[in-house]
């Protein structure tokens, strides 16, 4: 009896190994997959169609992305974006050892990376509670395989064409076109920053009506786009291929 059941163990034990070679394996080829094609569909995206807001997207490649919005989401968003490898670690210092003087400020003050947005966008879902605690592994493992094997980018192009921007808008070039009649190559700095303006809760920081947040947030962001300007790291990632 103690055999028949070590034995049914093994079974198990090999079986939940093989499943767990089989996501490992396939995951990493289509995260490297997509480093040159563009996701079809995303846990957000289908999400959004489902609460009724449909799905409003059309992806660009990154010479036909303004560089006023990629400048504008680095101010926002991650301004250490250049320099880090996926995760904040010096906001971490920061927290234990005390504040250093520094040009760039953390991840939208302390929320994710952008590579963590892309990671949670693409391969995860959003939310909170407790799939946020389940998501942390998988979402480890996905931040950093981006950062090897895309480059920042790629991690940008990405981000810009699937981080949702609007109710059921996803993607700068649909949120251009929606809010402003325009292409993304197009965008001033201005109005990249009121897009940008509306994260992380596009659902309720509307760009059109303008919120009232979005009205307050979008000069400071204009702001740090000027001291992010012309800054060497700031510059390799948004210039145009």
């Amino acid at each position: 009896m103690a055999k028949k059941k070590k034995s049914r163990g093994r079974k198990i034990f090999k079986y939940i190994l093989y499943i767990i070679i089989i996501l490992f394996l396939s995951s990493s080829l289509y995260v490297i997959a997509c480093k040159w094609i563009e996701p079809p569909i995303t846990i957000t995206q289908l999400g959004g169609l489902f609460e009724g807001y449909g799905i409003k997207r059309n992806y660009v490649g990154y010479g036909n992305i303004s560089r006023n919005v990629k400048l504008a989401a680095i101010a926002s968003e991650d301004q250490l974006f250049p320099e880090h490898g996926g995760f904040d670690w010096k906001s971490i210092d920061k927290s234990i050892n005390g504040p250093h003087k520094k040009k760039r400020v953390p991840a939208g003050g302390g929320a994710s990376t952008i590579s963590q947005q892309v990671a949670k966008n693409v391969f995860l879902w959003q939310g909170s509670g407790w799939g946020r605690y389940i998501r942390k592994v998988p979402e480890f493992y996905f931040t950093q395989l981006i950062e090897w094997t895309w480059g920042k980018r790629r991690i940008m192009e990405v981000y810009l064409n699937v981080i949702e921007m609007g109710p059921g808008i996803f993607g700068i070039e649909a949120a251009s076109k929606t809010y402003f009649n325009k292409h993304a190559k197009d965008l001033t700095r201005a109005e990249s920053a009121m897009i940008i303006a509306c994260l992380p809760n596009p659902k309720k920081f509307t760009v059109k009506p303008m919120s009232r947040r979005v009205q307050w947030r979008y000069p400071q962001i204009m702001e740090q786009m000027d001291n992010l300007e012309g800054d060497e790291d700031v510059e390799a990632v948004i210039k145009t291929p």
